[in-house]
């Protein structure tokens, strides 16, 4: 491994000052999100704005273009210093595209968009979002024309949250799940009609995390290096290598919420904490490859573990010791087959495992929508709930529990929605790999024996950080590229006639 050169050391630096800046904002977000009273949002958006465009100018700066160039002709520099190199030098190239009045104007958008949408949400109003969400929207067709894009002015967005992955992939992908998978979700609704009604009984707030915290930390997050706290809508966020933390939501009167948020947000700070980010400050190689892959870790534990027989053969009798009045007379398979029922819901974030992609693929038909101009902002309720009747059967009777219920378009965040999707197909196909590679896997997860199954995670994903890309990183862990067979029969035989 060669020594870092001097222009490596300067190179190393100034991004360490972007990632400082990043990380400023990241914590001022959190807190935005957590903490902060409601009059402070004005300024905060200020705040925000001026942190995103001093990063942006820094990245974009002439001196540090040279540096980058001049770095690329190097030598005498060690295989993971050229992959940072290159690899910067090509987000270097994508983010010229962007001019700092456009960095600060979405900035300040956003950060006024949040509070309305909070607003909206909480009032069931769409119409005080809506201007919000019109800026947002025009800026993000901008924004398409000025990144460029071959076929679609959608695949221009999606880069940011998985590279190389473009309409014609998700359409691809989303045809065979409409031909076969949808299907076979509408018969286990049929199906699967499990008593549930324990789920929704009286459980103290205080206890639910009791149970949540013990499961988390099993599964190997750090509370020395991150701490969990409530947010509208839970999330992960990350503020050095070793402060990551997670935000919870919880209803006293139903269960499972709080619960698989935990699991699914400490998913997200497993692998943020498994990424080499202190040796590869603000690097691509400190970096998760894609958002994708970043929801295959958080899915892979809420849904291929944390909703298993295995794992509530023997979990589930210290739950019902926490909550005996609720849980002493309801036998482990009633209460597995309550976990995973499956029904049509309002909700994303509370859907099952099967309908969740139902989920995912509405609001990927309607920002697609929205980016290419099929469809205006002021059509959008209707729109939404219009395709929640055809493909869940169901029809949101306010805008709270329809086109409200997500925060991410008040961050301005469109081509995000597919990688839920791509998290789980990819989730699938690391579980079988797992299964393959480590000696009794189910028991060892009926033991809490999660140990063998981070380490192979961190092994196989979060230790090379953007050296590959999504494709190359699944081929390298699982032997093959994406198939979405994996999913199918991991479907299939769980929710399958013998199965939950």
């Amino acid at each position: 491994m060669s020594a870092e050169s001097s222009n490596y050391g300067r190179f190393k630096k100034h991004i360490s000052k972007i990632t400082d800046l990043g990380f400023a904002g990241a914590v001022l977000g959190w807190d935005q999100q957590v903490y902060m009273p409601k009059n402070g949002a004005a300024h905060r958006g200020q705040q925000l704005a001026t942190l995103g465009t001093m990063a942006h100018e820094l990245y974009v700066s002439p001196s540090f273009e040279k540096l980058v160039r001049e770095l690329g002709d190097e030598v005498n520099l060690g295989d993971a210093e050229r992959t940072n190199v290159a690899l910067v030098k090509k987000d270097l190239e994508r983010k010229k595209k962007y001019s700092p009045e456009f960095v600060e104007k979405m900035a300040l958008t956003t950060s006024a968009a949040f509070g309305a949408w909070h607003e909206a949400k909480s009032k069931r109003d769409f119409s005080i979002f809506k201007p919000h969400l019109e800026t947002i929207v025009a800026m993000k067709r901008e924004e398409a024309e000025f990144l460029g894009y071959e076929e679609h002015a959608y695949d221009a967005l999606v880069y940011d949250y998985e590279p190389g992955l473009t309409v014609k992939e998700i359409d691809r992908i989303f045809g065979a799940l409409k031909e076969n998978f949808f299907p076979f979700v509408k018969s286990a609704i049929a199906n699967s009609k499990p008593d549930a009604s324990f789920l929704s009984k009286e459980y103290p707030r205080a206890k639910q995390w009791e149970f949540s915290k013990r499961v988390i930390e099993r599964m190997g997050y750090d509370f020395d290096s991150g701490r969990a706290d409530d947010a509208p809508h839970p999330f992960c966020t990350t503020f050095a290598p070793k402060d990551v933390r997670i935000t919870i939501r919880g209803n006293e009167r139903e269960w499972a919420m709080m619960f698989f948020a935990a699991v699914h947000e400490a998913g997200h700070a497993l692998y943020e904490l498994g990424i080499p980010q202190a040796e590869h400050y603000g690097l691509p190689l400190g970096s998760a490859v894609s958002l994708a892959f970043h929801e295959s870790q958080s899915r892979f534990w809420e849904n291929t573990i944390a909703r298993s027989l295995p794992f509530w053969k023997g979990r589930y009798s210290e739950l019902q010791a926490i909550f005996p009045e609720n849980l002493k007379e309801v036998p482990l398979e009633t209460f597995y087959r309550g976990v995973n029922r499956v029904e049509p819901s309002f909700i994303r974030v509370e859907a099952d495992e099967l309908t969740y992609h139902a989920h995912i693929y509405i609001r990927y038909l309607t920002e697609k929508a929205l980016i290419s101009g099929e469809l205006e902002v002021k059509d959008l309720p209707a729109f939404w709930n219009d395709l929640y009747e055809e493909y869940l059967g169901i029809r949101p009777s306010h805008d709270g529990e329809g086109c409200l219920q997500d925060v991410h378009w008040s961050y301005g965040s469109f081509g995000y929605f597919p990688t839920y999707s791509f998290g789980s197909f990819y989730a699938a196909q690391l579980h079988s790999a797992m299964k393959r590679e480590i000696a009794d896997f189910d028991g060892k997860v009926e033991r809490a024996e999660f140990a063998p199954i981070l380490d192979w995670l961190r092994t196989k994903v979060h230790t090379h950080g953007r050296r590959f890309t999504s494709d190359e990183l699944l081929k390298r862990a699982t032997g093959e590229g994406l198939n979405v067979g994996h999913f199918m029969e991991y479907a299939r035989g769980k929710y399958g006639s013998e199965g939950a």
